[in-house]
């Protein structure tokens, strides 16, 4: 990377590029190959972290088209697509989509694709692969395998590391294992198993710095312990509805309206637009409230139709009101996965 800038010296000139924005990367490598080094390399991103220019991108993966991740980058309104997931699991779906370690990672699932004559998931209901996406190289990456091939299960980001618990594994059986990844030793970790195990399937999300595992249409979350040592069974009146983790506080569409989910529950803006819309993503960036994709109908007009639009409510302002953002340019309809990525 020597030279990238006549007359600076290369640690200078890294932390001028560091202020580029991500999307511009592409652009950069055309102008030298040294800067083609530069903008592929880990020091130009520690210096995003060290000058403030990190970004906060959403990744999207939508069923249409097959293994297909967008980012979104809020501040201009814009869509990134990713090179094509290398997976041979057609139609990958039921994954858990987290980042940490400033990496995309999707972990475990199964085949979305459904063999008509037998309604067999294509032959894979569960797969313990885990590929990550690395915006530096910008490629894919598959990772150590987890312990447990699963799939529809809780997945989440605590203190760095990757915690997965619950879920189906293969012939559409109903597991308690938990493991915990370690992105630095790209090592998978047993952890003590769930106390209980539904047939459903189940989510995760972390609050006030703890994971809490969610079955749907039960009254009860087990939260795994400060030490990460074991799970507590709590009972709590969860809301039904997507969820989503906004500034720490947990916001969800019930009922056409969106609800922070504490105990007096307040409602915070109006969801009924979204009555005859399922299958979309809901989640958090900054202090704004992300709704993507998803299907809409059916009713006496129309037929089901798939979605790339999205829809922000600002949560910060006195008076939330929802608006409409660049709706994706490639991905639409179901939403498979949904994260959020800092580079």
């Amino acid at each position: 990377m020597s030279g990238l800038i006549e007359g600076l010296p290369d640690a200078v000139a890294i932390r001028c590029l560091a202020r580029v924005p991500f999307y511009l990367h592409p652009t950069l490598e055309l102008v030298a190959h040294s800067w083609r080094a530069a903008v592929h390399s880990t020091e130009l991103f520690k210096a995003r972290q060290e000058v403030g220019s990190s970004e906060d991108l959403l990744c999207v993966c939508a069923y249409d088209p097959e293994n297909l991740w967008q980012l979104y980058d809020p501040l201009r309104d814009l869509w990134i697509t990713l090179p094509v997931l290398p997976s041979k699991i057609r139609h990958l779906s039921h994954f858990g989509a987290v980042s940490t370690a400033g990496k995309l990672f999707v972990i475990g699932g199964g085949s979305g694709g459904v063999d008509p004559l037998t309604g067999d998931q294509d032959g894979c209901f569960a797969t313990d692969e885990v590929w990550s996406y690395d915006p530096v190289v910008r490629q894919w990456s598959p990772r150590a395998s987890m312990c447990v091939p699963r799939s529809m299960f809780a997945c989440c980001v605590l203190n760095g590391r990757i915690v997965v618990a619950g879920g189906f594994t293969s012939c559409r059986k109903s597991i308690s294992q938990a493991e915990m990844y370690d992105p630095e030793k790209d090592v998978w970790i047993p952890m003590p198993d769930l106390h209980r195990t539904h047939n459903s399937a189940c989510s995760g999300v972390v609050i006030g710095g703890k994971v809490h595992v969610l079955h749907k249409d039960m009254s009860t979350v087990q939260v795994l312990d400060n030490a990460g040592q074991g799970w507590n069974v709590e009972e709590f009146e969860w809301l039904q509805g997507p969820m989503a983790v906004v500034q720490g506080a947990l916001y969800v569409m019930s009922h056409g309206l969106i609800k922070q989910d504490k105990e007096v529950r307040k409602v915070v803006g109006s969801a009924s637009e979204f009555r005859r819309r399922f299958g979309f993503a809901m989640i958090g960036l900054g202090d704004e409230l992300y709704v993507i994709g998803g299907l809409i109908g059916p009713d006496r007009m129309s037929d089901i139709q798939p979605l790339s639009d999205v829809d922000v409510l600002t949560l910060g302002s006195e008076r939330p009101t929802w608006r409409r953002s660049a709706p994706m340019t490639r991905c639409r309809g179901t939403i498979l996965g949904c994260t959020l990525l800092r580079i």
